[in-house]
């Protein structure tokens, strides 16, 4: 794709999201905007642009992930000091969406921080939002400002579909109820079949999975899920697909936070390989488990949709011939 007229648009990042700005950058060719954001020794944040932003097409690229506070607070902090400076429009790049699990109220006297940090991102100053793979659907909804929700199907697809043949009898699994939609797309575009396992968490960190309603005894099995935090779903999960005779399991998550326990439990869990995209910085929680894990680039993806926006395109353009995951 060929980009041009960026004379009226600047790009700046977040401390923690520098390097995939980078990468959309370098896809746009153009420079990444230089901004700084400086900690005061009482962890106080203050953010500068340190070049002309006066009428431009601002876009500010950070995932909210940890430290899922400071980035946040950096977010809305370099909304506010792009709007002080006179910049025309302010679009918030968040690869990933922190806060995106706290979306409904399932017992009294609990918030519903998602619509919260919404409502901060609408405050702060930005005129719009770019997210990939929401936790859920409805949180598109929490926004009052336009929100475009990129999939990132077509970037698994690229790399899924030209080694298909090396994964045989395949079965694509959604490890709870809740992602069923998005397992039967894959599954459609990978020409597999449908696994799905009843899963019951009992805190916030722990899982139990029950009940698996699908065949995959002696088969290949991708499980397909939208994140992998703590890797107590996905491990539970694959435990499961190992009971009932499955030959190999790989795993496929858009946003890679490997926290807490995650290594220690997806080293001695059977998962094969995990595939995931670059929305997190995650190579220094890794660890032993660098071998085990892909990580596919979003840039592109992003470097499209930015492109689209600034010339008032149809986002929706960007997925034809792919099935539309959770943007619909």
């Amino acid at each position: 794709m060929s980009y041009t007229d960026k004379r009226e648009m600047k790009i700046v990042a977040g401390r923690h999201s520098i390097d995939l700005a980078q990468r959309i950058c370098g896809h746009l060719d153009m420079p990444l905007g230089r901004a700084r954001t400086d900690v005061f020794p009482d962890g106080e944040l203050i953010s500068f642009v340190e070049e002309d932003v006066r009428g431009r097409d601002t876009f500010v690229v950070l995932s909210t992930s940890p430290p899922v506070n400071e980035n946040l607070v950096e977010l809305l902090i370099m909304a506010d000091s792009l709007r002080r400076a006179s910049a025309d429009r302010i679009t918030a790049v968040i690869p990933y969406f922190g806060y995106a699990r706290q979306d409904r109220k399932e017992r009294g006297r609990t918030p519903i921080t998602a619509k919260l940090v919404a409502n901060m991102i609408a405050t702060s100053g930005f005129d719009r939002v770019v997210a990939l793979d929401l936790h859920a659907a409805q949180i598109q909804g929490f926004f009052d400002l336009p929100l475009d929700h990129l999939s990132s199907m077509p970037v698994f697809a690229d790399h899924l579909l030209p080694n298909r043949d090396a994964f045989g009898d395949l079965v694509v699994a959604s490890p709870d109820i809740g992602n069923v939609k998005v397992a039967n797309l894959y599954a459609e575009m990978l020409d597999a079949e449908l696994a799905i396992i009843e899963k019951r968490r009992t805190s916030g960190s722990a899982v139990k999975a029950m009940n698996l309603v699908g065949e995959v005894k002696n088969k290949t099995v991708l499980l397909v899920d939208d994140m992998i935090s703590t890797a107590g779903t996905i491990c539970e999960a694959s435990r499961v697909l190992t009971d009932k005779g499955a030959k190999e399991i790989f795993a496929l998550a858009t946003h890679g936070l490997f926290v807490g326990p995650a290594v220690e439990r997806l080293e001695v869990s059977p998962i094969k390989k995990i595939f995931v995209t670059n929305t997190i910085p995650f190579e220094h929680r890794i660890g032993v488990m660098k071998d085990r894990i892909t990580s596919l680039c979003v840039s592109r993806l992003f470097a499209d949709a930015i492109d689209h926006i600034h010339h008032n395109k149809s986002i929706s353009a960007l997925f034809t011939g792919y099935a539309q995951s959770k943007r619909q």
